[in-house]
């Protein structure tokens, strides 16, 4: 089968190319200028050169195709840069399904996020429309809504490798988030951290799955864990230890509300206000439908944080 991926350079990206191509497709990809050393298996792959915003280079990448997959995502804001969440999960999304219903492209899969819902934070909302626009056309779609990512990062940026760079090896105790004035159930917020080949090997047998089609899957992890049990995690499997104290996130809910706009803050509101709001799963075990037996989030599951730890955190800084 032959699959236009828009959003494949990046890390998930990188893991969904795998997958297809060991399932015997063929992945097309359209690439920004100046990423194209970021192709995984370029000699196996055909590449088409553009941004998303050229609607030729999303038509070329399209022509022929049997499957389109729409995997462009941020998680946070550059207004000034004309990089915001609207324009890239829902203007660009709308247009590329545009696009895909003109060339007769029919089976399409767009990557959501755990958690989207109309009143949500800007990025949910974003995802939320793209995901109810999808169901209005006449396509063969399939939503996923990951949890939080993890796996080895290839050098780019994945949720433990920064946690580990950031929280893990700061010198500063690691922050139990808890709201209001007194520190009940600090830290205590869940989430269901999912490894990223798992969500990719999913992505891939979609296409061969007749009955996925006009569904939305949650994907999580096998367990829930709470942050406090994740940092812990992090730590024991890059080697070390972390201790940690009760944090009230209202002042840093402040601080963003100033300097999130700028890059050099390492997280914003809406970052801020899903981490507190968690990211479980309600529904039926998604990987069981698939035939896929998860990777826990553990030590075995991490082991990539001890063996290129340091070098990830370098390659991410140099990205930065």
């Amino acid at each position: 089968m032959r699959v236009a991926i828009l959003g494949g350079t990046g890390f998930v990206g990188s893991y969904v190319v795998d997958a297809l191509l060991a399932s015997g497709h063929l992945p097309v990809l359209l690439v920004r200028p100046g990423s194209e050393s970021r192709v995984i298996q370029p000699d196996r792959c055909e590449t088409v050169a553009g941004e998303i915003s050229n609607e030729d280079a999303v038509r070329e990448t399209l022509r022929g195709a049997d499957a389109v997959i729409y995997n462009i995502g941020i998680l946070r804001e550059f207004p000034a840069r004309g990089i915001t969440f609207d324009a890239l999960h829902f203007d660009a999304a709308r247009r590329a399904m545009d696009a895909a219903e003109a060339a007769g492209v029919q089976r399409f899969l767009l990557m959501s996020a755990n958690g989207v819902k109309a009143d949500g934070t800007v990025y949910q909302r974003s995802k939320y429309k793209a995901e109810q626009y999808l169901a209005t056309t006449g396509l063969d779609w399939t939503v996923f809504r990951p949890s939080v990512l993890f796996g080895d990062p290839r050098g780019r940026m994945e949720f433990a490798t920064q946690l580990l760079r950031d929280i893990v090896r700061s010198p500063l105790p690691a922050p139990l988030f808890f709201d209001g004035l007194l520190p009940l159930n600090a830290g205590a917020f869940r989430m269901s951290p999912v490894h990223v080949r798992d969500v990719a090997t999913v992505f891939a047998r979609a296409l061969e799955m007749p009955e996925s089609v006009g569904q939305t899957y949650e994907l999580c992890g096998p367990a829930d864990l709470s942050w406090k049990e994740m940092l812990q995690i992090i730590a024991h499997a890059a080697g070390t230890t972390k201790w940690s104290l009760p944090a009230p996130v209202l002042p840093l809910k402040i601080l963003a509300a100033l300097f999130d706009r700028y890059a050099f803050f390492p997280i914003t509101r809406d970052q801020l206000s899903m981490l507190m709001e968690g990211n479980t799963c309600n529904g039926p075990d998604t990987f069981s439908q698939f035939d896929v037996a998860p990777v826990a989030f553990d030590e075995p599951g991490l082991a990539y944080l001890q063996a290129d730890g340091s070098q990830s955190a370098a390659a991410l800084r140099t990205q930065q």
